[in-house]
């Protein structure tokens, strides 16, 4: 087949010289002034320190913090002192920050998050003890607390899971909040060893601190043998959907039903990386076979675009049980979702 030699002039003439910056379409031509400058560079992905999905770094103060304008605070909880199993969550953050590409631009969301809302990373929680877990708990919901008084939107990196209690206590202090929880797990067993703060049991605790709202809480993806110790999620009115189900189910109903279930009401958004398949995701401290793919996950988190989402967080990545790093790159990828979902939070400060 001839080329079309007409047509091959015009692409020459449109697209043979200038940069990778120079587009025409509308929409794209806005997202691209936002990332590329008039000289048609962009910043290189492996440069400079890293942060969380490439936010700006932002230090803030222990005991005088001054949040600025911020729109949306992502902050690393490195303490994984509540695991039942393996240990290494405590690594999370650091391993989520040096995934070095994730972003700009979300194109199923259609939003550049970093570049649309004011976002920082604000460094880890000043935590006192490396081997108090009580008190590290007492220093997670300080920090948060200091965020949400502030009007910012917390979006958190662990750690394990038992961080997401602490969390809550912040969020949920005025009103109980709903929540979208993706995991392998229901997290709402009971005290082990004589101590609540682990991280089986971290939304039954928050349940009963009366911070989150059972009724207008989803479990997404559960499986594995510890079912049996669950029946909180049960008992308190939670939705459970196994993962078993979401086959027959297809994603797009499960998104429907986790909709009617928050409502339009606050909602508080956390995914464990246990949720995925070991084989996406292997580095993690209790990992289940016959989990979500990374696929399924993204259509999840992409169709909840429009939920009242007050804070989020990513857990339980456990960087040195995978060789492959492919677990912080999914963990940094979800973490990159859950944030462009705050740019259509009506919580988020400056929206209607």
């Amino acid at each position: 087949m001839a080329v079309d030699e007409e047509k091959l002039r015009e692409l020459r003439e449109k697209y043979g010289s200038g940069h990778g910056g120079d587009l025409y379409d509308p929409e794209f031509r806005k997202v691209a002034d936002k990332i590329f400058s008039a000289s048609g560079t962009r910043l290189a992905p492996y440069a400079g320190v890293p942060t969380f999905v490439s936010a700006p770094h932002m230090p803030v103060d222990a005991e005088d913090p001054d949040f600025g304008n911020l729109q949306v605070a992502i902050t690393g909880v490195p303490m994984d002192l509540g695991v039942t199993n393996r240990p290494g969550s405590r690594f999370g953050p650091r391993a989520l920050r040096t995934v070095e590409r994730i972003g700009p631009y979300n194109h199923v969301l259609k939003t550049a998050p970093v570049f649309d809302i004011r976002v920082a990373d604000i460094g880890d929680v000043p935590l006192r003890s490396r081997y108090n877990l009580e008190m590290c708990h007492e220093d997670i919901e300080k920090r948060f607390n200091q965020i949400v008084d502030a009007g910012v939107l917390p979006l958190a990196v662990g750690g394990d899971h038992s961080i997401s209690q602490s969390i809550l206590k912040a969020v949920g202090k005025k009103a109980p909040v709903g929540m979208i929880h993706i995991d392998a797990h229901c997290d709402t067993s009971g005290p082990f060893d004589h101590s609540k703060f682990h991280h089986a049991g971290p939304f039954r605790n928050a349940v009963l601190d009366g911070v989150l709202d059972p009724t207008r809480t989803i479990q997404i993806g559960i499986r594995g043998a510890a079912e049996y110790i669950w029946e909180f999620s049960y008992a308190s009115g939670m939705t459970v959907i196994h993962a078993e189900e979401v086959s027959g189910m297809g994603m797009p109903a499960i998104i429907e039903k986790a909709k009617s279930i928050i409502g339009d009401g606050p909602t508080y958004l956390s995914f464990d990386i246990d949720s995925l398949d070991p084989s996406f995701a292997p580095g993690t401290g209790t990992p289940e076979i016959g989990g979500l793919t990374t696929r399924e996950v993204l259509e999840l988190i992409r169709g909840l675009k429009g939920i009242n989402l007050v804070g989020g967080d990513v857990v339980e990545v456990a960087p040195q049980y995978d060789t492959t790093t492919n677990t912080a790159q999914a963990g940094a990828q979800m973490l990159f979702e859950i944030l462009s979902l705050m740019v259509f939070s009506t919580s988020l400060k400056g929206n209607d």
